[in-house]
C-alpha cells in the first residue's frame, strides 16, 4: 500500500517496473515507430515540455477524465473535483495526468444525450488505451455520462475508479421546496394549464436548479451514482454527497489515492469488480431506490461489455420481492441530500442485504458486506425506510410483455397512477415527434381522459437516439380540463424525474417493424401491470394485414455518413443496451494494453 513517504524507484531501465513483464507508467502503449527506444525518449521530451521532472515521470500514472464543459452546468464542479483528485494521486505517490473526454448535458444534446452516450463510451475507451495510465478515475454525472465512464471502463478493462460529481442542493419558491427536473415538469404542466403565470414559471426557472450538480430528485443521475457504488466502482457516499458539499472534495481526495494504490498493484479491474452477481445486486438498489428506468438500458449495456446478460424477467421476480424504501421524488417527497443525510447507498443496501450478493469486492478491495456493515445508522430518519414500513410494496419497475412488446415493455409503478394500473382503453396514435408536435395540443384533437396515448417512432433508430419523449404532455384541452395523468405507451424513454402512468422502451420500436407500427387510431389496448401484461386487442390476422403493407419510415437527414449513419447502421434496441452492435466484451488479449 503507498503512502506519502513512499521514495520513488530509481529512474530509466533500472527500475523494478521497467524489468516487469507487462510495461507501466510511461512505458506502455508506445506510439508505434519501429524503434521502442526512440518512442519512449520522444515521449519524455515532449512531456518534459510540461515541467515535469524524471522523479515524476518514472512514477506510476493515474489519468483523470475532464469532463468539465460550460455546456454542463451539472459538471460545474469538475475543476475543483480534478484539483483534489491530483493531490490523493500525489499523497499516494503517483503521477496524476488530466485528459478531456467528451461531455455530455441532457438538455444540450441535440437530438438526445443518449444518441451520444456511445460517442462518449468510445472517446474515454480509447483514450484510456492510446494514453500511458496504470489506472484511471472517471468522473462524471449528468444522466449518461456516468454510464458511458462505466462501458468504457468495461471495455479498457484498466483499473478504475468512478467518481460522481454529486447532486446539487435544493431550491425554494414562495416557500415550498423544488427540485430539478421533477418539479420542472410538474409546474410546466401547471403552466401549461394555465394554473400558473408567466412570471411565476420564469422565476421557478431561476430556482430549480441553484446550484452545480445533478440533479436533486432519484433521476437518472442520482440513480446512476447509487449504482456506482453497488457494483463497488466508486467509494460508500461517493454517488450521493451534496456537489457543493466539503465531503465531495474529501471523497475526490480519496479516490484518488485509491486510484494511486491501485495503479501501483495493477488492479483490481474492472472486470473483477462488475461480475454478474454485482450487477443482479444494481438491479436489486435499482427496484429499491425507485430508480431512474434508464438505469436498466444503462446496466445493460455496462454488461453486455462484459458478456454478461441482463435478464428482464430476472429484474421483474427482483421487484416483486424488494419494496421501494426510498422516500425521494418522483416515488416520494424528499431529495438527494436528504437521503445522503439518513446514510445514503450504504444505509439502504443494509435494509435490503438479505437480497444482495455480500461476497462481491469493491475498488477499495472490501466486499459489500464490509460497506454495508460500515453504513452509518442515523437514529430517526425517515427517508431510508425499513421493509415493514416501505414506501411501495413492491419495486419501482415492472417488465410487461405481449404482442405489443413481444421483446418487453418498462413501467415505471412506482411514481404512476394506481388507478390506472390495470386499464383498457382506445389508442390515439402519435406516428411521430413532429406528429406529436404538430396535433397534441389541437383543440380538435379526438381524445378522451380514458384514452391510451400512443407515441411510436422514438425509439433507438426512430428519432433517432431514443429521447426522453415517453412522458409526452397530456394534450392541452384535457390539461386544462384538470387531466394530470394519462396511459402513454412509446418507445421512447424517460426522464428518471418523470411521474406518470408511461410504458416504455417497447422493443422492438416501431421503425424496424415492431408491433407498434401496426397499432391505428381507435385500436382497443389493455394495460394489466399486475399480470405483466400489455396487448393490442387486434386479431392476429388483421396484424398480419397490416404487417403486408407497412413501409418503414425515411431515413434520417444525415444518416448515410459519420456518426450518425454509424449509430443508424449498428445500434441496438433497448432489451440490449442501445449499445452499437460491434461493442460486445473486448478479447481479454487486448482489453489493457
Amino acid at each position: 500500500m503507498a503512502t506519502a513517504k513512499r521514495r520513488a524507484p530509481k529512474r530509466g531501465n533500472g527500475s523494478a517496473r521497467a524489468a516487469s513483464k507487462k510495461p507501466t507508467g510511461l512505458r506502455q502503449g508506445l506510439a508505434t515507430y519501429g524503434d521502442a527506444g526512440f518512442s519512449l525518449f520522444l515521449r519524455k521530451a515532449f512531456i518534459k515540455a510540461g515541467g515535469y521532472s524524471d522523479d515524476a515521470l518514472d512514477r506510476p500514472i493515474v489519468g483523470i477524465t475532464n469532463t468539465f464543459s460550460d455546456y454542463n452546468p451539472c459538471h460545474g464542479n469538475v475543476p475543483d473535483l480534478i484539483e483534489a483528485v491530483k493531490r490523493g494521486v500525489m499523497l499516494a505517490g503517483a503521477l496524476p495526468m488530466v485528459f478531456p473526454t467528451v461531455s455530455i448535458h441532457e438538455s444540450f444534446s441535440h437530438p438526445t444525450s443518449m444518441f451520444l452516450r456511445n460517442l462518449m463510451a468510445m472517446d474515454t475507451e480509447e483514450m484510456i488505451r492510446a494514453q500511458p495510465m496504470d489506472s484511471v478515475v472517471l468522473i462524471g454525472g449528468c444522466d449518461k455520462t456516468l454510464p458511458a465512464q462505466l462501458m468504457a471502463a468495461a471495455s479498457a478493462d484498466r483499473p478504475a475508479v468512478v467518481l460522481p460529481v454529486g447532486p446539487m442542493l435544493v431550491g425554494h419558491f414562495k416557500g415550498e421546496v423544488l427540485g430539478a427536473c421533477t418539479d420542472c415538469r410538474r409546474l410546466w404542466g401547471q403552466y401549461r394549464a394555465g394554473t400558473f403565470s408567466e412570471q411565476d414559471i420564469e422565476q421557478v426557472s431561476e430556482r430549480l436548479a441553484p446550484t452545480k450538480g445533478t440533479c436533486m430528485v432519484m433521476g437518472t443521475a442520482s440513480t446512476m451514482g447509487c449504482i456506482v457504488e453497488t457494483l463497488g466502482m466508486g467509494l460508500p457516499g461517493s454517488g450521493s454527497i451534496p456537489a457543493t458539499h466539503s465531503d465531495r472534495l474529501r471523497v475526490a481526495e480519496a479516490s484518488g489515492k485509491l486510484a494511486a494504490e491501485m495503479a501501483i498493484k495493477q488492479g483490481p479491474k474492472p472486470s473483477e469488480i462488475m461480475t454478474k452477481g454485482a450487477f443482479r445486486n444494481a438491479l436489486t438498489v435499482l427496484q429499491a431506490i425507485g430508480g431512474s428506468t434508464n438505469a436498466l438500458v444503462h446496466l445493460t449495456a455496462v454488461a453486455r461489455r462484459l458478456g454478461i446478460e441482463i435478464e428482464l424477467e430476472e429484474f421483474d421476480a427482483i421487484g416483486r420481492k424488494v419494496p421501494v424504501l426510498v422516500d425521494l421524488k418522483p416515488s416520494g417527497d424528499h431529495y438527494m441530500e436528504h437521503f445522503h443525510w439518513a446514510g445514503g447507498n450504504s444505509r439502504l443496501m443494509r435494509e435490503i442485504r438479505t437480497h444482495l450478493d455480500e461476497k462481491c469486492r469493491t475498488v477499495a478491495s472490501e466486499t459489500l458486506k464490509q460497506v454495508i456493515d460500515a453504513a452509518e445508522m442515523v437514529p430517526g430518519q425517515t427517508v431510508i425506510r425499513t421493509p415493514k414500513d416501505p414506501i411501495k410494496p413492491t419495486g419501482g419497475m415492472a417488465v410487461l410483455r405481449g404482442n405489443l412488446a413481444p421483446r418487453g415493455a418498462v413501467i415505471k409503478h412506482a411514481a404512476a397512477s394506481p388507478a390506472l394500473m390495470t386499464h383498457t382503453g382506445r389508442a390515439v396514435v402519435f406516428d411521430s415527434l413532429e406528429d406529436l408536435a404538430a396535433r397534441g395540443d389541437d383543440p380538435k384533437l379526438d381524445v378522451k381522459a380514458d384514452d391510451i396515448l400512443v407515441l411510436r417512432n422514438a425509439g433507438p433508430k426512430g428519432a433517432p437516439g431514443m429521447p426522453e419523449a415517453g412522458s409526452f404532455p397530456i394534450p392541452m384541452k384535457l390539461a386544462r380540463a384538470g387531466v394530470k395523468d394519462m396511459i402513454r405507451i412509446s418507445d421512447a424513454r424517460m426522464s428518471g424525474t418523470a411521474f406518470g402512468t408511461i410504458v416504455l422502451h417497447i422493443a422492438p420500436e416501431a421503425a424496424v417493424g415492431g408491433p407498434l407500427a401496426l397499432v391505428k387510431t381507435g385500436d382497443r389496448i389493455t394495460l394489466d401491470v399486475p399480470k405483466r401484461k400489455i396487448e393490442l386487442l387486434v386479431s392476429a390476422k388483421e396484424l398480419a394485414a397490416r404487417r403486408r403493407t407497412w413501409k418503414a419510415p425515411p431515413p434520417h437527414p444525415g444518416s448515410e455518413r459519420g456518426y450518425t449513419g454509424l449509430f443508424h447502421r449498428t445500434v441496438l434496441q433497448a432489451d440490449e443496451g442501445v449499445d452499437f452492435d460491434f461493442l460486445g466484451p473486448a478479447p481479454s488479449s487486448t482489453a489493457a494494453k
